[in-house]
Formats: structure tokens, sequence, C-alpha cells
């Protein structure tokens, strides 16, 4: 089988990286190959099971189109500080005016208007005093929040688009390596109704996701795609009750706290706030399970749930860092038995696990139904939990109430971006014909930034094409989205 550009997976980074492609006027065949489902096919049985029953051959909600985006609590970060690394890469005004080019696109397909985290000067002032004083660093980014089920109908109506417009989404297809002679990228070996094939592409774009960070890890140790290990996250899924995150939730909707408390100084910082949110249980590959969190635009709980990431980055001459995160999840796997732990904060303190009838007595109920009351300091490095319980400590005087004995903290929560492939400010990498975007190339983490991370590709190979070079639309600013004062950092 023959194509022009063989898109691995598709999650943001691929399907923006199609859209811009036809936006600019391509005429090359694109096809797609996504291992899981189209998303309206996507169901994950646990609404009615109300327990996770380990899908096979792959969890569905990390896995279709639109990938772990669909089900996640879509929230669009609008500052190019916020989401990895990519603007060291471009440069920070390229990242921005992309941000704003995307966000455009997002909201042609329906996503809401409104921006959170806007105004309340005053407000966000008395926050940020509080952060310092706890020494912390407070971002305050602008978020355009779809919703879970917002999200799922915006990208079910880019999926439409893409199918109308030409590109071949080949479903149920697994890519299982890539052909490589003398550094050059000819194509995929894949795995398609139960038949193996090969699919010849003068362009191929890795954009697997966190879910396929492993993936190509690996794949690069085997072709020799220079690549290096860079920075890998453990940490919780903190949730407290909405009344102690009232401030905070009205204010900034999420509010993104960074930290380096002693003795280690580890950076820690909370990510994916979700206000009236639902704690989630996510499968990756070898059934580990994984805690996220989800934010609905309609169905609200009484929780707010938030993960707190502490960061490690190893040297020489440890080179596995993704496996070392994997370790540690299933490790904490082991002890709730397959399924995701929860403790209260205040018996980590007192060093004792949790039991189930102590959570039914607590004014914080988790929503989580089948996680299970256990230990999780048996399971976490002493590194990482001395940095997470010190940290929450200093959060507890900018939000308080957040250090309470109740406060409930899942593991394992891991984020699977550590290995980065490295590349020119063109996404060339050192195999010729080979592109690595998104989550799972190291550089991006969220929606947003792979999103651009794509629509930056597409445009790069079109000008290729077309052999000329595309201006950008003289309305997008480069300027953060504000009111009266930028207090992004």
């Amino acid at each position: 089988m023959k194509t022009d550009i063989v898109i691995i997976g598709a999650g943001p980074a691929g399907i923006f990286t199609a859209l811009e492609l036809i936006r600019k006027g391509s005429r090359q065949k694109i096809t797609m190959i996504e291992k899981g489902k189209a998303i309206e096919k996507r169901k994950c049985p646990k609404s009615t099971t109300q327990k996770c029953v380990s899908c096979k051959p792959y969890c569905h909600i990390t896995t279709g189109f639109s990938g772990a985006g669909a089900f996640s609590d879509g929230k669009l970060s609008l500052s190019y500080e916020v989401g990895g690394d990519l603007p060291s890469l471009i440069g920070e005004d390229i990242a921005q005016r992309t941000i704003n080019y995307t966000d455009r696109i997002y909201l042609e397909f329906g996503a809401d208007t409104h921006i959170e985290g806007l105004g309340n000067t005053q407000e966000v002032k008395e926050i940020r005093k509080r952060a310092i004083q706890a020494g912390l660093k407070l971002v305050d980014c602008p978020i355009r929040h779809l919703g879970t089920e917002k999200a799922q109908e915006i990208y079910y109506s880019i999926e439409q688009y893409l199918l109308e417009n030409g590109v071949e989404i080949l479903f149920g297809c697994n890519c299982k390596n890539l052909v490589i002679e003398n550094q050059v990228c000819k194509g995929v070996h894949v795995e398609l109704d139960g038949k193996d094939d090969v699919i010849y592409a003068q362009s191929v774009i890795a954009a697997t996701g966190r879910r396929g960070a492993d993936w190509l890890e690996k794949l690069c140790s085997e072709h020799g795609i220079d690549h290096y290990p860079g920075t890998v996250d453990i940490g919780v899924r903190v949730e407290v009750r909405n009344e102690i995150m009232e401030q905070v939730n009205s204010v900034l909707y999420e509010s993104k706290l960074i930290g380096y408390p002693l003795p280690f100084k580890n950076k820690v910082r909370t990510f994916c706030q979700n206000p009236g949110g639902f704690v989630s249980q996510e499968n990756y590959d070898n059934d580990l399970a994984v805690v996220n969190g989800h934010s609905y635009k309609n169905l609200k709980s009484g929780n707010t749930n938030l993960a707190i990431l502490c960061s490690h980055n190893f040297s020489h001459p440890f080179n596995q860092p993704i496996a070392y995160a994997q370790k540690v999840g299933e490790l904490t796997n082991m002890l709730g038995a397959g399924k995701i732990l929860v403790q209260r904060f205040g018996d980590i303190l007192e060093g004792k696990r949790t039991w189930a009838d102590e959570l039914s007595r607590s004014n914080l109920r988790p929503t989580l139904p089948d996680a299970v009351a256990g230990d999780i300091t048996s399971a976490i490095p002493y590194r990482t939990m001395i940095n997470i319980i010190n940290f929450i400590q200093a959060v507890d005087h900018v939000v308080p109430g957040f250090a309470s004995i109740e406060t409930l903290l899942y593991s394992p929560e891991l984020k699977f971006y550590s290995n980065r492939i490295k590349m020119d400010k063109d996404f060339n990498t050192s195999v010729k014909g080979l592109y690595c975007l998104g989550d799972s190339s190291g550089w991006t983490r969220g929606l947003m930034m792979a999103s651009i991370m794509g629509v930056l590709m597409g445009r790069k190979l079109a000008e290729a094409e077309l052999g000329i070079k595309i201006e950008e639309d003289p309305d997008i600013s480069s300027e953060v989205p504000v009111n009266e004062n930028n207090f992004c950092f």
C-alpha cells in the first residue's frame, strides 16, 4: 500500500497535522492509522458497571480518535508558558501565535467562547500573595474549558471533516514498526484485520501520545533515532471538597502552582484541576492502571480534583525513566489488586493506612467508587512522597484546608513523556522522512500544545509540497488572552 503522508495515531497532534494540510490546500494523500475506534464508537463500560472492567485489547478512554483527549476534562491552555517545552524549540512568539490560531479552529468546531481565568485582578493578587508567602509560584493561565462531553462532540465534528476531505483513517490498525533504510524512513509495518501489511509513504509522522511514548522509545533504540531521557513525573491525584477550593475555582478555574520543597528541591507542580470533577481510572498496556481526572460541562460533583506531580531528572548511566515510572505504577497496582489506591492525607502523616470504613464516615466521599483504600506510601518512592507532602502543606497556606485530615490522595498518577526526540525547529529528526509530534515526542504536554505542534507540522509539509512560504494570518495576535493585566509568567 502506498500513500504520501502516513500519520501514526489519531490524537490532537496527528489530527491537526491533517487538518492544517487540508486548510492550506494540500493535495497529498493522507493516511491516518489508529489502533482504537472512531470517536462515536468509543464507549467506557464503567458508566454502566460502576467499576473498571479492564477492556481488551486496549482502554477506550486512552485509545481511539482524539486519544485520551476525548475523555479528558478538555481544557485548552491559552498561554505558551503552559504545556511543555515546545516554545524553547520553535520560539515563544511563534508558539503563542499558533496557540491563538489553533484556538480559532477549536471555536470553529464548536468550542465554548467563554475563557476561564480572565479578570478578577484583585483576587488574583491576593492568591499570588499567599503563594509567594508559601514559597510557591502561581501561573494563572487563561483556560478554554471544553468539558469531557463537549470535547467528544468537537472531535467528532473534526473527524467527520477529515473524512469528508479525503483523509483515509484506518481504525483498528496497529503500527508494529517503522520501515527505515539507510537512515531514511520509507513507511510503517502495520497489522490490520489480523493481517500484516506495509504502508509506504514519503513522510511518516509518529504522534502516538503519552500512551505510545514507551513504544516510540523502544523504536528509537532499535533504529538509532537520536533521543535522550527527559523528565518523568510521578505523583498523586488529590481530591477535596469544592468548599475548600471555592475561591481559586471561581477566580482562576485552574490554579497552576509550582514549588521546589525542601529538602530535595525537586520541581513539584499542580496540573489538570477539575472543579466539580470526577476522579477516573485509565488503563495502559500491560494492565497498568493509572489515575486521572475529568470535568464535565454540565454534570458536576461536590469535589475538586487535581494532580500533584513531582519531576525527576535522571543522569548517566540510567536511561529508562519511562520504565522507572511504570515500575512505581505496577507496585501501586499490586497493593490495590489492580485498582487505584486512595489514602487520606491525615493517615499518611500518622503513618497508617486508610480503611474503607474511615472513608465512609468522612465529609469527603471519593468520586472514584472502586478505588481501594490503602497505603500509597508503601509504593511511592521516599523522595517523591516527601516532596508531595511538603508541597501539599505549602499549598495549604494558599488554599486553607487543602492539607486537611480528610484530603484524599489517589495513586499512581504518572505522565509518560520522558523520552525526548532530538529535532530541529522544523521537526526534522535524525532519520529523514520521520517526524515525531505531541506528548510521545517529549516536547508537549496537553491538548493545546500537541495541537499546535500538529498545525506547524501540517504547515511545513504543505509549504514543501506547494513550494511557497505560507504567511500567517495578520489578524492572529502573539498576545496571551487577557483583560486588564497579563499575570502569566
